[in-house]
C-alpha cells in the first residue's frame, strides 16, 4: 500500500489489474483532456507491464498507482505523481468513468496532497485542460493557485498549471 483515505487505497499497479485498466485506458471520454489515444487491449496490457517494471527502477521518477475502493476492492482508477520537464513533482488521476462524481477525486486529492508532505515533497503541480473544470475546482479546492496557461502541445487545448506549496 502507498496510502489510503477514508474509502480508498492506493497500492501498485499489479497484472490482475488488465481488465479494469483496459476499461480506463480505452474510454475516450477519461482520455479527452490527457495525453495519449484510446488504446486497444494489447496496447493497455504493454502500458500496464511497463508502468510495473518501473517499481524496481531505483531511477524511476513517473509512478502510475491502482486506485482501489476499499469497500469492495474494486479497481476504479490510476493516480500519477511524476516528474515534469522542469523536474517538479505532478499529480493527475483517471477515474472508470461509471466512478465519477462520487466524490473519489476529491477524497483522493487530499490524500495525495497529505501523501507528498509525509515523503518530504516541497511543491506539487497539476496541469488542467481549462475546459475540465470539476478538475480544476478540485485543485483550486485544495489551494493550488494558476501560475501559468498555455495550449498543451499533446492535446491541443487551453491549459492551466497550478501549483500548490507544501508546507
Amino acid at each position: 500500500m502507498i496510502f489510503e483515505t477514508k474509502r480508498l487505497l492506493i497500492r501498485k499497479l499489479q497484472v490482475v489489474d488488465i481488465e479494469s485498466f483496459y476499461e480506463l485506458e480505452s474510454n475516450p471520454k477519461v482520455l479527452q483532456y490527457a495525453t495519449g489515444e484510446p488504446k486497444n487491449l494489447e496496447e493497455s496490457k504493454e502500458d500496464l507491464d511497463q508502468l510495473i517494471i518501473r517499481y524496481d527502477n531505483k531511477e524511476n521518477d513517473f509512478f502510475i498507482y491502482a486506485i482501489e475502493r476499499k469497500s469492495d476492492k474494486e479497481f476504479i482508477g490510476t493516480v500519477a505523481l511524476v516528474k515534469d520537464e522542469e523536474g517538479n513533482d505532478e499529480i493527475g488521476y483517471r477515474f472508470i468513468e461509471k466512478y465519477w462524481g462520487k466524490g473519489y477525486a476529491t477524497e483522493l486529492c487530499e490524500g495525495l496532497i497529505e501523501y507528498c508532505k509525509s515523503i518530504g515533497i516541497k511543491k506539487l503541480i497539476g496541469c488542467v485542460a481549462d475546459v475540465n473544470v470539476a478538475s480544476a475546482k478540485i485543485l483550486k479546492r485544495f489551494n493550488f493557485v494558476a501560475i501559468e496557461k498555455f495550449i498543451s502541445e499533446d492535446i491541443g487545448l487551453p491549459e492551466t498549471k497550478y501549483e500548490l506549496i507544501l508546507r
